[in-house]
């Protein structure tokens, strides 16, 4: 299993975050200042030079007030769907 943060599965969940602090209506900063980030932080891991391992995913979640269930299940279903054959 790769887990290149270049991946296009990896790509995939970079959008998601993305349209879940776009549907937040929050900035980076602020973000950041609800994670006890720097804004520069949070701009590495949203253009994927920072991993996230899934606690810093649940993090952000709650930040952004976006269930992480549905969070998880829709990057489920977008893999899911790019994966089938």
């Amino acid at each position: 299993m790769r887990k290149s943060i270049h991946s296009p599965e990896y790509s995939r969940f970079l959008d998601l975050l993305k349209e879940a602090r776009g549907k937040s209506g929050m900035t980076q900063t602020e973000l950041a200042d609800r994670l006890g980030m720097t804004q520069s932080d949070v701009s590495k891991c949203a253009r994927g030079e920072r991993r996230l391992d899934v606690v810093e995913l649940w993090q952000w979640c709650n930040a952004l007030k976006t269930p992480f269930q549905t969070f998880a299940r829709q990057l489920d279903r977008d893999l899911s769907g790019s994966t089938r054959r």
